[in-house]
């Protein structure tokens, strides 16, 4: 039976662990050089991106090759699912010319339906509910620091948005502390919510929503986004009045952890939700979550296909 990740919950906490540790030892090996592997030979992988990408899209092509695939990139103005013709009719399309599909969408639903229609892999590289293989990368980062410790709080400044949503998800299989830090009237989706506590109550994770920016006292990793995401480039005006008083600067810093690490899934407005000085400081690990994109995404790959 095929796996697809459309979510964070798609895998077990215990699965979830096993790409983590399958991510790491293969970014061990390409650290030794040892960087070819032929788990996808003679397969090939769609990636139809519907919106721009600068780290997913490179990571997923590298990832598929490194692990002996064709990574066929496909011009979304050019298939153009739902409007040239259904989502329906290009995911059956791509079942009999591929062994899977990654994409990154609008609307979550466009995943489902490229599910529901294909018998071989879908994976979610990012879409308005979820961004599962960004959370991936970051807790492969953390855990590297943590030495695989769920002792930490990870907290969230900023909108309660897709990325948000999937460091709560995984925050709750984890075990580890996760606070997020919202504007009133930027909480996270309900059904998320709910999903996460029934998920915390059997894991111990501790959960906490909060307006109060005085939360992030203590927290070990400092987690921010951009406060306008893609398709909401109309509000952006609005929200930079709204968002400022949550802009993680070096007071914001100095509330957390005295080892405090400042998190970003990139690309980053400096001077927005992060100033130039907090992005640039020797606690910035941004550039750590960037590579693991490669490695976590290849260990999700590798475990989905060896199944």
């Amino acid at each position: 039976m095929k796996r697809d990740y459309l979510s964070v919950l798609d895998l077990s906490p215990e699965e979830t662990k096993e790409v983590l540790k399958l991510g790491y030892e293969l970014k061990r090996e390409y650290r030794m050089g040892i960087r070819y592997k032929n788990l996808l030979q003679n397969r090939t992988i769609a990636l139809i991106f519907e919106k721009p990408s600068l780290r997913t899209l490179a990571t997923f092509q590298i990832g598929i090759h490194q692990l002996g695939g064709y990574p066929m990139y496909m011009d979304h103005k050019s298939v153009r699912m739902g409007v040239r013709e259904p989502v329906k009719d290009v995911a059956r399309n791509l079942d009999r010319w591929t062994e899977g599909i990654v994409a990154r969408v609008y609307a979550h639903s466009t995943l489902e339906e490229l599910a529901r229609y294909t018998r071989t892999p879908v994976i979610n590289a990012l879409s308005d509910l979820e961004h599962p293989c960004q959370a991936l990368a970051d807790f492969l980062t953390i855990f590297e620091i943590t030495n695989w410790s769920n002792d930490f709080t990870l907290a969230f400044v900023g909108d309660g948005n897709n990325v948000a949503h999937s460091l709560m998800l995984m925050s709750a299989q984890m075990g580890n502390r996760f606070v997020l830090i919202h504007p009133e009237g930027y909480a996270p989706s309900e059904d998320i919510v709910s999903r996460v506590l029934r998920v915390a109550e059997k894991t111990g994770a501790r959960i906490e929503i909060t307006t109060d920016i005085d939360a992030v006292r203590g927290a070990d990793f400092v987690y921010t986004d951009v406060w306008a995401s893609m398709g909401q480039e109309s509000e952006a005006e609005e929200r930079k009045k709204i968002f400022m008083p949550y802009q993680v600067n070096e007071k914001v810093m100095d509330m957390a952890s005295t080892s405090a690490k400042f998190m970003h899934c990139l690309p980053a407005h400096r001077g927005e939700e992060v100033t130039e000085e907090v992005i640039e400081s020797d606690a910035s690990i941004v550039f750590e979550q960037a590579e693991n994109r490669l490695h976590a995404q290849k260990g999700l790959i590798a475990y989905l296909y060896s199944k």
